[in-house]
């Protein structure tokens, strides 16, 4: 496996970030004058219409036969693919004739949904205008949104897809005391989590993506569960035969506005789409077994109190007059020493 020169990655990303965006309230204003300084090889489409009417685009480049398809903000509230996506999308402008890119659009065609969900955006929800979560209704399809990811997906027939996500500060790295920033995921197609052809070539593109990630970021890349859900897009996705990689983007130490956690998102996609485009024995993935599990072992803030009497809290985001607000809840009391806390405060008795 060939890792992108991490120096030049870590190089290059002031000149690639996306500086129009910035924090977690990301909505379909925000995007669309970014589409107009896309590498002019970039089309744009619009391919339907959100439930309250709002437009779902789709942007296509890339000359190659290995299809990939990816996709943000199927949960409204989860913006840091999203940001990630544009950040990617400037590399390729930036750096177009380097041999990175030129390696991605020789060898891939790619299709990007940028915000699958943006009515769920502006509401900073997870779920649509609706009420309906997308990745639990890739079976019945009752949401517009949904319906139109499936036209996509059968329209394309990409052999790889990114689904991105973020999971909340509550996750850790198994063994360690750490935030899990990045976690990964290869969907399991039935409920025995067989270990198919399909599984196996998602999880040599993760093993990919966490080798280089070890290197800027080691212990803080965990693995998400592969219970199999048979509503969830990632599972049907992956067996109906298109490999499925969830990106859940975490918590980094000092970041709620996840623009450090959003670095680390895009060079994991930028690296997982360059070993799909060099790549062509997918059979290595075993390593994909030696990442750590994820685990709820955080809080926010955790008031050490002694006596079995500690307090965790967790932050509550909002849109409150039309800006996201956070706000601490109690969630939950007595021994939390199994327990760490981004921050803590400890009472002297």
């Amino acid at each position: 496996m060939r890792n992108i020169d991490l120096s030049f990655l870590l190089e290059s990303y002031s000149k690639i970030k996306e500086k129009e965006l910035f924090g977690k309230w990301i909505i379909l204003k925000d995007i669309l004058p970014l589409f107009e300084k896309l590498h002019v090889s970039i089309s744009k489409e619009l391919i339907g219409k959100s439930e309250q009417g709002k437009s779902i685009y789709k942007l296509k480049f890339g000359n190659g036969k290995k299809r990939i398809l990816i996709w943000s903000q199927m949960h409204g509230n989860e913006s840091t693919g999203t940001k990630a996506v544009f950040d990617f999308l400037n590399f390729i402008r930036i750096y177009f004739k380097h041999d990175i890119v030129q390696s991605v659009v020789n060898n891939c065609t790619i299709e990007i949904i940028p915000m699958l969900n943006p009515d769920g955006a502006i509401a900073y929800t997870r779920v649509n205008s609706n009420n309906i979560d997308l990745n639990r209704d890739a079976v019945d399809q009752k949401a517009c949104e949904s319906k139109i990811l499936r036209g996509v997906l059968d329209d394309f027939n990409p052999k790889f897809c990114f689904n991105l996500h973020d999971q909340r500060t509550i996750f850790g790295v198994e063994g360690t005391k750490n935030p899990a920033t990045i976690s990964f995921l290869a969907p399991s197609e039935e409920i025995t989590r067989k270990v198919t052809r399909g599984r196996i070539e998602t999880m040599n593109v993760i093993v990919a993506m966490n080798n280089i990630l070890q290197q800027i970021i080691p212990n803080h890349v965990g693995r998400y569960t592969d219970e199999f859900y048979p509503t969830a897009t990632g599972d049907n996705f992956q067996k109906l035969g298109h490999n499925t990689i969830l990106i859940e983007a975490g918590h980094y130490p000092n970041d709620y506005n996840r623009e450090e956690t959003r670095k680390y998102n895009y060079i994991s996609l930028l690296q997982g789409i360059y070993h799909i485009a060099i790549t062509s024995d997918f059979s290595t993935y075993k390593p994909y077994f030696n990442i750590p599990n994820n685990e709820k072992t955080f809080f926010d803030i955790i008031h050490r109190n002694g006596n079995n009497n500690d307090i965790g809290f967790l932050y509550v985001d909002e849109i409150n007059d039309n800006r996201l607000t956070s706000r601490l809840k109690k969630e939950k009391e007595g021994d939390l020493k199994s327990y760490f806390g981004h921050y803590e405060i400890v009472f002297e008795h």
